[in-house]
């Protein structure tokens, strides 16, 4: 599938957007998304991977999102709706004293949902006459996805956000006429969950040709599986293990390992591949489709799920009574081949139990996938795949993930360093290690891999109280924010001296 035209030699960064500076209490798509554009041209870096862009819900995670296909309203700039007029200044002239260094989700959105409400109400008091038929025309091209998730956020709303198993029987199981009177009775609300769907979207769009502008790629993420709670599973029970009541049967996790005794059961409902595949796969199709319209590659979080995934009783309460099933393999790949074309931007994350199978499969689709550096100098020495020197080039390297400390914290940590790692890491580099962090973006960068991506946190330098999630923790993870004095930073300099060195910077500007 992939291909060096895909992915030329280059470098970038990880930051999802609710990371970024502002006064509203999280990062959007507003200044300072656009100043983070600017940031990465002037250091030669060529691609903002972000994580999931879904409503996120309980916990936070953008890895739980109440949809696969709709944007979170949390990141539309407000700043811009007031320029369109449809928030004036009086409106946001009194914002809560948000802390500057993190989310803090619950004041943030609830904060925000009323003065989006307030957005909506502007917009159909003043917006133009091509505005009001701009909407319409994206909400009919959009209606696949956008009908039944407008109606399943506005039931939840009427449910005081409780998760759809849990609302009148007839309204969970999408009885016709339950359905049609919801339609009615919750019609304005429904409008205004298009809107803001129009809005986040029409702003990650100018925003995404801003950084086109620029010669930056953005690179999506695409979890493997969805939510139970989510107007996919709502809308689609065909194609989830499911009881008549819609509680899930089976669902998802992995099995224990040395990092957990019990496993991680993620509790993911399992898809009825054969049901998907009587069916075209038409949902995996559109679900990619839309996501390469807004992105210009995506990786797929747990690809080896698509091998054989663990599947675990939904009645247990740990990961241990599971047990491998086999995945849709090359099947599904096949089928999107045929429905979006060959050459599609796709990384694999292949972490975790990685067998024969799960290389056969990335490897026979062309795909790129993924190393860790942070994962290079500990268990088994000179062999550790992650280790530069075994780097190949159709292959993205990260110094860190999402999932992993920020690489200073990570250094600091005797629990997760050792004096061997110290030692190896010493040996490896021919000098005593100063700063953990630019050491591992160096070795990035010098990789064969064709592509490297850092986190911000690694970039300026941070320590484990910046790190953006941990598996396996139920809260605290997902708000770590900066402030843009750190826009300014002189590590800016280096990346881009680094970037230079190592022969990543954009063709088109590296005079």
């Amino acid at each position: 599938m992939a291909s060096n035209t895909l992915f030329p030699r280059s470098s970038g960064v990880l930051l999802h957007p609710t990371s970024l500076p502002g006064r509203y209490g999280i990062g959007d798509l507003g200044q300072y998304a656009y100043q983070f554009v600017d940031w990465l041209a002037a250091a030669g870096q060529s691609i903002w991977q972000v994580l999931p862009l879904g409503p996120t819900s309980y916990g936070d995670s953008p890895y739980q999102c109440l949809s696969a296909f709709a944007g979170n309203p949390n990141l539309i700039s407000l700043d811009v709706l007031q320029a369109k007029g449809w928030l004036t200044a009086v409106d946001l002239a009194k914002v809560p004293d948000f802390p500057p260094y993190k989310v803090d989700f619950g004041p943030v959105v609830e904060w925000r949902t009323g003065v989006l409400a307030t957005a909506y109400r502007g917009f159909k008091a003043r917006a133009t006459a091509e505005q009001k038929a701009a909407f319409q025309t994206w909400c009919q091209q959009e209606a696949a996805w956008l009908e039944d998730f407008a109606l399943f956020a506005a039931l939840k709303a009427a449910n005081g956000g409780r998760p759809w198993v849990e609302w009148a029987p007839d309204e969970a199981l999408r009885k016709p006429a339950a359905i049609a009177s919801a339609r009615e009775t919750h019609a304005e609300k429904i409008s205004e969950v298009k809107f803001l769907q129009w809005c986040f979207f029409s702003q990650w769009l100018d925003l995404r040709d801003y950084a086109h502008s620029k010669g930056i790629r953005l690179v999506g993420d695409i979890p493997i599986f969805v939510a139970h709670d989510s107007s996919d599973v709502w809308g689609n029970p065909q194609f989830f293990y499911l009881e008549p009541s819609g509680k899930p049967t089976v669902i998802a996790g992995v099995p224990p390992d040395y990092f957990s005794p019990t496993g991680q059961r993620w509790g993911n409902p399992l898809y009825r591949w054969d049901v998907m595949k009587a069916d075209g796969y038409r949902w995996w199709i559109e679900r990619i489709r839309a996501t390469l319209a807004t992105v210009d590659a995506v990786r797929i979080d747990h690809f080896r799920g698509f091998e054989a995934y663990w599947e675990v009783p939904a009645s247990e309460a740990t990961a241990i009574k599971g047990e491998w099933i086999p995945g849709p393999k090359f099947d599904l790949f096949e089928a999107i081949q045929k429905a979006l074309g060959s050459n599609l931007p796709i990384i694999a994350e292949d972490l975790g139990v990685i067998t024969e199978g799960v290389i056969e499969l990335r490897d026979g689709l062309g795909l790129p996938g993924m190393n860790i550096l942070q994962f290079a100098f500990g268990g088994s020495g000179g062999e550790n795949r992650f280790l530069p020197h075994h780097h190949v080039q159709n292959s993205v390297v990260y110094s860190g993930t999402h999932d992993n400390n920020t690489t200073l914290g990570w250094w600091m940590d005797p629990k997760e360093v050792s004096p061997d790692i110290r030692e190896y890491l010493k040996a490896y580099v021919g000098h005593e290690v100063q700063e953990p962090h630019w050491e591992l973006i160096r070795m990035g960068m010098a990789s064969v891999a064709h592509t490297f991506v850092a986190p911000m946190q690694d970039i300026l330098g941070f320590g484990a109280d910046t790190r953006m999630n941990t598996p396996g923790k139920e809260s605290g993870n997902w708000g770590w924010r900066f402030t843009a004095d750190w826009l300014q930073h002189p590590n800016h300099q280096k990346l881009a001296w680094l970037t230079k060195v190592f022969d990543r910077w954009p063709a088109k500007t590296a005079s």
